[in-house]
């Protein structure tokens, strides 16, 4: 088998707001699992840039950079085409792109909301759409990174929890809807990385949490890339799935 043909073959995984944090342990994993990578970011020009020429070096181009801002839906079109344009194939979604930060009921603007919906839910189901032809062509797959604060909630980050709770529904109505072709699932995170807003949490806050979970210490941002890579390559019988990978936080929900 000549190279040309192998690299024709290696499968192509659109992974959002993927420069730094979580997103860029997801990079990591699926380049080293064998996928080609198209990592887009917003701002974090630099941080893409480094870890793409980092991961190229290892594997001649096998990682490219896109750019977007997933709230204006031009540019959430023009990524999906851009994507597929790259290496005439997309094989697997991973919407991680998130917004994040309190927002109490009394600070509540429309702006900020349509902010919060539209990064976690909003720009995700319309890249879904945007992409659903080729994954179909392709038997491929979206994986949504959900949150494990979707289903209790969480005071002064109402509309982030709901948009959380959005993403997690979308998962399971996609998965019907684009069944049989498209396997649609997502990871639930718990406590990983703390934020990194203005003000962040507090170290009694920090030591709370952890002590909530169930094996009593953090998880790491390769643990959720570990669940990632599964319902990407092996979860060939798994769809409208939701896996909580948060330490046993949530076990009695």
């Amino acid at each position: 088998m000549n190279s040309d043909f192998e690299t024709t073959e290696q499968p192509v995984a659109l992974i959002t707001g993927a420069a730094v944090r979580i997103g860029a342990a997801f990079v990591r994993e699926l380049h080293t699992a064998g996928y080609r990578i198209l990592l887009h970011y917003r701002r974090s020009q630099y941080a893409a840039e480094q870890l793409a020429s980092e991961l190229n070096n290892k594997r001649s181009d096998s990682i490219r950079c896109l750019s977007a801002d997933l709230l204006d839906l031009a540019q959430v079109k023009q990524l999906a085409e851009q994507s597929i344009a790259q290496w005439g194939r997309v094989d697997a979604l991973i919407n991680n792109a998130s917004g994040f930060y309190p927002l109490p009921l009394a600070e509540l603007t429309s702006e900020k909301w349509d902010e919060l919906i539209g990064s976690n839910a909003k720009a995700a189901l319309f890249l879904s759409m945007h992409l659903q032809q080729m994954l179909q062509q392709q038997r491929g797959c979206i994986v949504n990174i959900v949150d494990s604060t979707a289903l209790p909630g969480v005071a002064a980050f109402t509309p982030y929890t709901m948009a959380k709770a959005a993403l997690a529904n979308m998962t399971r109505s996609l998965a019907r809807e684009l069944a049989p072709h498209v396997r649609v699932n997502g990871v639930s995170p718990g406590v990983i990385l703390w934020p990194e807003y203005d003000g962040g949490v507090n170290a009694e806050v920090q030591q709370l949490r952890v002590e909530r979970t169930a094996l009593g210490r953090m998880g790491t941002p390769e643990e959720i890339a570990h669940a990632v890579l599964f319902l990407v390559r092996d979860a060939s019988y798994m769809t409208g799935q939701i896996i909580r990978v948060d330490g046993g936080a949530t076990i009695s929900l």
